[in-house]
């Protein structure tokens, strides 16, 4: 019975103390965020970056989906304006800004 409560203690003593010292500790933050900045930062970065050149580069006839899901053709689209023209459906013509583009339909533009 002694025994048990000797080993009992010791094994308590021996958690108590840290195993690790302030340095591992700050090696393993420095490496959790350079993974977290890898795996999601910086791919959104990129992400964000290539969309920012696919607004910037509309020009008329592009099949152009907005954030809203409206799906148009560009009508007009001016250098330096932050604003196009979407013709939606027939004579009805709507004017975003260029930030409310998410997405160039490629394959759609491309066919006509």
């Amino acid at each position: 019975m002694n025994f048990l409560f000797i080993s009992f203690l010791q094994a308590a003593e021996g958690a108590a103390k840290p195993q690790g010292s302030m340095g591992s500790f700050w090696i393993m933050m420095i490496l959790i965020f350079v993974v977290m900045w890898l795996l999601m930062i910086r791919p959104q970065q990129k992400e964000q970056k290539k969309l920012e050149q696919l607004r910037s580069e509309l020009k008329k006839g592009d099949k152009v989906v907005t954030i809203g899901g409206i799906n148009g053709t560009v009508d007009e689209a001016k250098e330096g304006d932050s604003t196009v023209l979407v013709k939606v459906d027939g004579e009805v013509k709507l004017r975003f800004d260029r930030a409310a583009i998410a997405k160039v339909n490629a394959e759609a533009t491309q066919q006509k």
